[in-house]
């Protein structure tokens, strides 16, 4: 944070500090979804009702034009993050009840971060008089998903490209073992005006790893009146239609585009026959995979490989692979494993 920004957050602290003696507000950090009214929550809404103030990026605030009339409204540009949460901070300590809108949901890229890192410079806590709400929006991530098909259904992981606030080393970093690890990637941020080359990069960290026909799916401003949709590939991904307003989602080694919908299996194929719902051999519904991890414990155990070997062989860390194969090998009873196949996470759903 520069010293400017620093002596203006220390100075909206301090006259909101003075006014002790009004009644506390409230900040309700809200997440509209993206953006059309049909797809925000009814607690959005009704936060946005009960709002004295709403505080939000310029294009937020017109999404919701249609819910804000008679209120104040403070608009701020994009860059101006703090300076928003500054603003919900003092209006809050003046009595007011604050909602503070991101697109999508909140904690993802949005204002909760920032929020909380004034409030709690600020000496704010949880026991304070200030409530602080965060209502949750439908992220770019499920959205875009939703409007392409099933590209989720398995492990995933959100990535932004912006080095506004995050040095490069570290994003190409994050990249890199998320290709490598095969998840299926929602690139938040792609690229702006002046940031044409990140999307660039991150291609070619992906071919690294990937296929060059992995399907990639491109949404422009999802739910919006000017939304697009593209199909491509990895390969090709940068010849698309790519900026601010889109997210980039590339498929698994599994992912496929059939009939202009991108699906990523779940799995089930390497346990079950789909025409018959029957397991193959050496599978058990409701157990582990003969390839989970007491299988694959057996497996390694059983090989005559070094640590050392099998850290190669599997891309896992040598310190790891010494310490399973001396942890005990524990028994998968049924009592011990009731986990649906349809709900291997917590909170998971079929």
């Amino acid at each position: 944070m520069n010293d400017a920004m620093h002596t203006t957050m220390s100075a909206a602290m301090n006259s909101a500090n003075n006014d002790a003696s009004k009644k506390p507000g409230k900040i309700m950090l809200v997440g509209i979804g993206p953006g059309s009214n049909e797809h925000m929550t009814a607690r959005a809404r009704a936060a946005i009702a009960e709002a004295d103030t709403i505080i939000g990026y310029v294009t937020y605030i017109r999404l919701v034009t249609d819910l804000i009339e008679g209120k104040e409204i403070i608009k701020k540009s994009m860059t101006e993050e703090l300076d928003r949460a500054i603003e919900a901070y003092e209006r809050a300590k003046q009595g007011k009840k604050v909602a503070l809108v991101s697109s999508g949901d909140a904690g993802v890229y949005g204002m909760a971060g920032p929020t909380f890192e004034v409030l709690f410079q600020a000496g704010w806590t949880p026991d304070s008089d200030i409530e602080v709400e965060i209502v949750p929006g439908a992220s770019a991530l499920n959205t875009c998903a939703a409007l392409v098909g099933a590209p989720l259904t398995h492990d995933f992981c959100a990535i932004s490209l912006s080095d506004l606030l995050t040095p490069w080393p570290v994003i190409a970093r994050r990249l890199n073992a998320a290709a490598d690890a095969d998840f299926v990637v929602a690139l938040y941020n792609p690229k702006s005006g002046r940031r044409t080359r990140q999307i660039q990069e991150a291609r070619r960290l992906f071919l690294a790893h990937r296929r060059p026909d992995t399907p990639v799916a491109i949404v422009k401003s999802a739910y919006r009146p000017k939304q697009r949709i593209e199909f491509t590939t990895l390969d090709k991904m940068t010849e698309c239609d790519i900026g601010m307003l889109s997210t980039v989602l590339i498929g698994n080694s599994s992912t496929f585009v059939r009939d202009g919908l991108m699906v990523t299996p779940r799995g089930y194929a390497s346990k079950y026959d789909v025409e018959n719902g029957g397991t193959h051999a050496g599978e058990q519904a409701g157990r582990s995979l003969s390839t989970g991890l007491n299988g694959w414990l057996e497996t390694i155990r059983s090989s005559g490989k070094t640590a050392g070997e099998l850290a190669v062989q599997y891309g896992l860390p040598a310190s790891y692979i010494a310490a399973t194969l001396a942890a005990e090998i524990l028994d998968e009873t049924p009592e011990a494993d009731q986990e649906n196949d349809s709900e291997n996470a917590a909170g998971a759903s079929a």
